[in-house]
């Protein structure tokens, strides 16, 4: 096995492993990487090759002598196949060979939570450790386990149940799945706003990952009586997990519960399409000074969705 580095005629071969893999997502995408303008990040992208054919690629930067992945995006680590565990020692130490050999100091890994594979598998996440990787950093996340057998409502906190049910009975208020993005955007600014933070993208990276990835942006906007009141941005990622990256709301009309019909609606969508887990994202207290503490009030807000804890994990090794 060896590594080489990624150039642009990789490019179609790369994003159809990763299509195909068993833990990939949108954000190993090249297609996802370029909807970052030139320059913006030093990409320095890894592929592990055996007789010519891609068996893993690593997406990530090299700062100085510093290896990180993900850059640019949310997730990153390594990708592979629904491997055996002796091949994912080998692809950890043909990449701790590589390192070494490259004057590389640091390697940071932070992959997608395990609900995003097709088949769990953490051999790759075992075989790091065993050679010397540790946890670095844990983030809680929230994910719906889907089952189309089952009543979405009724898995919800009997309040949200109610406030469904009312808002279904409404004919005032309705959800599309559109791609109004230029009323979602000005709801998201506003929110942001009030806990002095701005969006990960700016509208007009919204509509570049909506145009280089239409099957995996939707925009399932709430409206009533034909005004944007909220909306979800939804990034369904790969064929396994749909991701909430952004859930907004117009304050002046939180009467409504605009976020708990929509979380419905994402629930249902997500369910009636194949998916197994509608991740709701992580849930920190951004303005606590250990990055890991958690915000109680958004953890349990999720959970009344049936929602359960998952790990977003970084991994760390100083060579």
């Amino acid at each position: 096995m060896e590594i080489i580095r990624y150039s642009e005629n990789w490019k179609e071969k790369w994003d159809k492993f990763v299509l195909s893999s068993n833990n990939g997502t949108m954000f190993h995408l090249q297609k996802f990487f370029d909807y970052h303008a030139p320059g913006k990040f030093n990409f320095n992208h890894l592929m592990f090759l055996e007789k010519g054919e891609i068996v893993a690629v690593l997406p990530g930067s090299l700062n100085q002598d510093r290896f990180e992945s993900p850059i640019g995006a949310s997730y990153g680590s390594i990708v592979t196949g629904d491997i055996k565990f002796e091949k994912a020692l080998v692809i950890v130490d043909t990449l701790l060979d590589y390192a070494k050999k490259n004057n590389f100091k640091e390697i940071e890994l932070t992959p997608a939570p395990t609900v995003y594979e097709d088949k769990p598998n953490q051999n790759l996440d075992f075989a790091l450790l065993w050679r010397g990787f540790s946890y670095k950093l844990h983030y809680i996340s929230s994910a719906i386990k889907l089952n189309p057998n089952e009543d979405i409502i009724m898995r919800f906190d009997p309040t949200i149940r109610r406030n469904v049910r009312k808002s279904l009975r409404d004919n005032d208020i309705r959800v599309e799945v559109n791609d109004r993005y230029d009323e979602f955007y000005p709801i998201l600014l506003a929110n942001k706003a009030r806990h002095n933070v701005k969006p990960t993208h700016s509208y007009d990276d919204m509509i570049k990952l909506r145009d280089l990835l239409p099957d995996n942006l939707k925009l399932f906007m709430v409206y009533y009586k034909d005004i944007p009141i909220g909306g979800s941005s939804m990034f369904f990622v790969n064929k396994t997990c749909a991701l909430c990256f952004y859930n907004m709301l117009l304050y002046e009309y939180q009467e409504f519960k605009p976020i708990q019909r929509v979380m419905y609606e994402v629930v249902k969508y997500s369910t009636d399409n194949g998916y197994q887990y509608v991740d709701i994202g992580v849930s920190q207290d951004t303005k606590a000074l250990n990055p890991m503490t958690p915000s109680m009030s958004l953890i349990e807000f999720k959970e009344k969705f049936d929602a359960k804890t998952v790990l977003r994990n970084t991994l760390h090794i100083i060579l």
